[in-house]
């Protein structure tokens, strides 16, 4: 064992990506100069993540709420029934502007006593005092107001989402707190279903209970409004982030060829065969506020073939515990580097318990939006070495 250090995770800097720009070129020049000013090499199968904002802006791949607007009149006929949106300002407030823009009444259903992703609405022990069953019970906004308040902060930002959605359009944005796709019925036939992971499931009970019309935020915004406009064939409206006032930028196209672009080119320019991955929000929960990060409808959209599967690795701390333990420290390491060498015949279920059997994409994806954050780190790409080692590499 000479090597001394497994997986390391660089923020990469970056110019300021502006829309237009070459952004493989970007991407390719900055790792380049890392190395050479922090004095690195590249490896084979080093993972080069990049953020999805940084592809998206540079493909300009924004809409105007003027388009979201054209769009969701051209389908829907009349008032929507708007189910289970995020409580959040970045993600979802601009898409209500633009809805309310529409001229229909929107009747929007949220989810308690939290959002989708953990965004509380209420104190959920006075729910349980108050006896209100979330699972069956709707409450209308003057009720959720009798019982919980004038002002609803939310833990971190402080804003009373209830109140911020109602403003948008008091005459036509009507709320309601239900956990039952089923009661948009009550006010709709036409249901935009604007939930992220569980969408398909409430598209199909809301069809198969009498709805006329039933789209999802992915189908909303798929194809050009207008001339020049943003699109996203695949994620529609989903992943979307606010930009301007009158603007949202929308999930990347083509973040597999974008993916492979870059594999191709750090091949060129090194003789390296990296992977590559195009990542957004990390899967990961938020132990204070309850708040699981994944706003996105996917971690990673575009990667490499390299990043497909999930980890072959087996539990050190484990079989060191249970078959190795009466051996001593030399013992030990020669024998667990036979064992690692062997596993890929190793069928003992129990060698792998507690490890990862998530996506590769996924862990990594995660590993990169913790290490670029969301900020002003300005590193929106990583360069993740040593994640595919193990013990037994040098």
């Amino acid at each position: 064992m000479k090597r001394r250090v497994g997986t390391t995770a660089r923020g990469i800097r970056t110019p300021i990506v502006k829309r237009g720009d070459n952004l493989i070129e970007i991407v390719v020049d900055s790792v380049l100069k890392a190395m050479e000013s922090e004095n690195f090499q590249l490896r084979d199968r080093d993972v080069i993540g990049v953020t999805e904002s940084l592809v998206a802006r540079a493909q300009d791949n924004y809409v105007s709420i003027d388009d979201i607007a054209k769009d969701v009149n051209k389908k829907f006929k009349g008032d929507i029934a708007l189910l289970f949106p995020l409580l959040s300002r970045n993600r979802f407030a601009m898409i209500l502007k633009a809805l309310a823009m529409t001229g229909k009444n929107i009747y929007v259903i949220l989810n308690y006593p939290a959002d989708e992703v953990g965004n509380h609405l209420m104190d959920i022990d006075k729910m349980d005092e108050q006896g209100i069953n979330p699972f069956t019970d709707m409450l209308t906004e003057k009720e959720y107001r009798q019982i919980f308040g004038d002002f609803v902060p939310h833990r971190f930002s402080g804003i009373d989402y209830v109140a911020l959605y109602k403003e948008m359009n008091p005459e036509k944005i009507h709320i309601y707190l239900a956990n039952d796709p089923r009661v948009a019925l009550k006010f709709s036939k036409e249901v935009l279903v604007a939930n992220i992971h569980d969408r398909k499931r409430t598209k199909r009970i809301l069809e198969n209970s009498g709805a006329e019309t039933v789209l999802t935020l992915d189908e909303i915004c798929t194809e050009p409004v207008s001339p020049g406009s943003g699109y996203n064939p695949e994620y529609g409206l989903l992943g979307s982030n606010k930009a301007t006032e009158t603007e949202i930028k929308l999930f990347p196209r083509d973040a597999f060829d974008i993916a492979y672009k870059i594999q191709e080119v750090i091949k060129e320019k090194t003789g390296k065969n990296v992977e590559v991955l195009v990542y957004g929000d990390g899967a990961f929960k938020d132990p204070v506020g309850k708040i699981w990060e994944l706003a996105d409808p996917t971690v990673a959209p575009g990667y490499t073939k390299g990043l497909e599967g999930t980890p072959n690795e087996l539990k050190i701390k484990y079989i060191a515990d249970n078959e190795f333990g009466g051996l001593s420290s030399e013992e030990l390491n020669a024998a667990m580097v036979e064992k690692i060498k062997a596993k890929g015949k190793n069928k003992n279920a129990s060698d792998f318990l507690g490890t990862t059997p998530r996506q590769l994409t996924d862990l990594l994806g995660s590993l990169c939006d913790l290490t670029s954050g969301s900020g002003d780190k300005g590193t929106p790409v990583v360069l993740i070495q040593g994640y595919f080692d193990s013990y037994v590499d040098e």
